[in-house]
């Protein structure tokens, strides 16, 4: 923990922070997987780009780095399936997307019950602490734009 913040009201203070929520997916060859990405926004107008973390050592990073791509498949209000199929995480081999109805793209899996996916080339990776930082120069979208979105709160910012 930072030597800034104690477990009370900063962490909470953090924690407020509202995020939008997203599976996360990558392709590499005939390698894919996804995974439940909660720390994710909008971080440019032009280029148009998104950020996305991602926990050091987690699987679908060596995807996104071999590819340099990824898709986010925006999480709707109704689609409590995707929070339970995505949310255990998955081994690096292990299929992610078993009993889920998909289409590729060039950037990595779309999933047919996100409202919206968001194709991006990353143009950066950053070191931040515990996590890597991805920046996601946006390629396409499409989806259902009048769909609500899932927006996640936590309790504090010291874990998801």
């Amino acid at each position: 923990m930072g030597t800034n913040v104690d477990s009370g009201g900063t962490a909470g203070a953090v924690g407020r922070i509202p995020s939008g929520m997203a599976i996360l997916t990558a392709a590499h060859g005939e390698r894919s997987t996804g995974m439940l990405a909660s720390w994710i926004q909008q971080a440019s107008f032009d280029p148009l780009t998104v950020s996305v973390c991602v926990k050091r050592g987690r699987p679908i990073e060596q995807l996104i780095d071999a590819s340099a791509r990824f898709v986010l498949n925006i999480v709707g209000t109704d689609t409590p399936e995707l929070f339970k199929h995505f949310g255990k995480g998955f081994a690096p081999n292990e299929p992610a997307f078993d009993g889920v109805a998909t289409r590729t793209h060039e950037a990595g899996v779309v999933l047919d019950s996100a409202i919206v996916h968001i194709a991006c080339s990353v143009s950066a990776k950053v070191e931040a602490g515990d996590h890597h930082l991805y920046l996601g120069e946006v390629l396409a979208g499409d989806g259902d734009t009048e769909a609500a979105p899932f927006v996640h709160l936590r309790k504090t910012g010291l874990s998801y």
